[in-house]
């Protein structure tokens, strides 16, 4: 597994600091992965992340994470003293070799963690080939 890189979402995010007069942190979606057995899992850190608010798609191997924080508060008459929790839409794209089988993700969303089991596809796993000798007797090699 591979992630995608995006070359230019430093620049865009020095931009919109310069714009808009703001230098906190940047908003991330922090992950861990890992191999377990015959999957790979991927876990997505988005506290505060409605379940309704995240996007999941699979294209030509490039499975897209989105989600949208939205502020707590609703209010018109609210003023924030702090605002230190990044709000908006996170993004996070990553690149599925075909080793693993992108047609049966299997997501799950927990306290605040979105987690993404991705199978192995069948034909990446070592599998027995049988090999002729000059009598055409079959013998087991594992692969």
């Amino acid at each position: 597994m591979l992630m995608r890189t995006d070359a230019f979402r430093e620049f865009d995010r020095l931009a919109q600091q310069v714009i808009t007069g703001t230098w906190s942190r940047p908003a991330t979606m922090p992950m861990d992965a890992y191999r377990e057995g015959e999957e790979f899992v991927v876990a997505f850190d988005l506290p505060g992340v409605s379940p309704e608010a995240i996007e999941l798609s699979v294209e030509r191997n490039v499975l897209t994470v989105k989600a949208e924080r939205r502020p707590a508060t609703g209010g018109d008459k609210v003023e924030m003293q702090v605002a230190e929790r990044p709000l908006g839409v996170f993004s996070r794209q990553l690149f599925l070799g075909d080793a693993l089988d992108a047609d049966r993700i299997d997501a799950s969303y927990d306290a605040g963690v979105l987690t993404l089991r991705i199978p192995v596809a069948e034909k990446a796993k070592p599998r027995r080939i049988e090999v002729a000798t000059g009598a055409r007797a079959p013998r087991q090699i594992n692969a």
